[in-house]
């Protein structure tokens, strides 16, 4: 739903930030010093056709709460599950969107808006946003960690965001461990992120008692002392530290920040600082993201307004 607080529309332009997800679109409207007016909410589209006309939609939709014109925002930024082409128009290794594609999404996308649209990684721009307004405004190197649908990580170093040679620096899913790495199976969304995702916790929950159901229940289970859920939980929460020791082995971040979902639980936290004690080496600063379920969308926004400061050939 729309933010029943939105203001009134800047003079000098909008921009728009939306956190693509695999089940949930949420976006934002902010002015020009990224300050978001209102917000908006709805469940993914998953057809192609049906996705570029969600998003332009949603753009309508959160100019009209602000009381402006759709021609007032300049740019739109958007994160989402996947890595992002080398020409950043589409996302590639994005088995959780498949209205994505392959195709030119972004500039299809920007001839809808008649503005231009700047695609990235879901969890670099959450990253983004945590950087710019979360635990980024005290450290300078750290890493984002989203568990949810997927598993992701956006890495900050010296205050910027690290993208790779090939856009995808971060991609932890695709870490050796959690589900055997050599059956091709485990291939298409990675070993480790077949371990941890949502769908994973809940099949490993099913293997033992015969029952689906969401990943949510099966927390809520686990704190009124039911074993099975108990079991299930701690897995999940003994691969996620095997992930964060391995990444701090090779980046040595200041922080994990972690989000999503699923990382985002505070039931969960102490359980992934338990069997990070349990793998030995030095004790790791774990964090829950200061932002929440805002990080991406404010990230977004960070996205779309680097985007103009870069055209206009000033330092973002």
């Amino acid at each position: 739903m729309l933010d029943d607080h939105a203001r009134l529309p800047s003079s000098s332009g909008f921009v728009v930030g939306i956190d693509l997800g695999g089940t949930k679109l949420r976006a934002g409207i902010a002015d020009m010093s990224g300050e978001i007016l209102a917000d908006h909410v709805t469940p993914t589209e998953h057809q192609e056709a049906g996705l570029l006309a969600q998003i332009v939609q949603t753009v309508q939709d959160l100019a009209d709460a602000v009381g402006a014109n759709p021609s007032r925002i300049v740019a739109t930024g958007i994160g989402g599950a996947g890595v992002p082409t080398g020409d950043g128009t589409s996302l590639t290794l994005a088995p959780n969107l498949s209205g994505i594609g392959i195709r030119p999404f972004a500039t299809r996308l920007s001839e809808s808006l008649s503005h231009p649209v700047v695609l990235d990684n879901d969890v670099n721009v959450a990253a983004l946003g945590e950087l710019h307004h979360g635990v980024g405004l005290t450290a300078r190197d750290f890493v984002f960690v989203s568990i949810g649908t997927g598993i992701g990580m956006g890495i900050i170093a010296d205050g910027r965001i690290i993208r790779g040679s090939k856009r995808a620096a971060g991609e932890i899913g695709f870490l050796p461990f959690g589900t055997d790495p050599f059956a091709v199976e485990n291939h298409r969304k990675g070993p480790l992120e077949e371990a941890v995702a949502g769908d994973a916790l809940a099949r490993r929950y099913r293997r033992a008692t015969e029952q689906t159901v969401a990943p949510e229940e099966i927390f809520a289970r686990s704190a009124a002392g039911e074993d099975a859920a108990i079991e299930a939980v701690d897995v999940e929460a003994r691969w996620i530290s095997t992930a964060l020791v391995a990444v701090a082995a090779v980046l040595d971040p200041e922080v994990f920040v972690l989000g999503g979902g699923i990382g985002s639980r505070k039931d969960l936290l102490a359980r992934i600082v338990s069997w990070v004690d349990r793998l030995g080496g030095r004790p790791l600063d774990i964090r829950h993201s200061m932002l929440g379920d805002r990080a991406p969308v404010a990230g977004a926004v960070r996205l779309a307004l680097d985007s103009i400061s870069l055209s206009e050939g000033t330092p973002s």
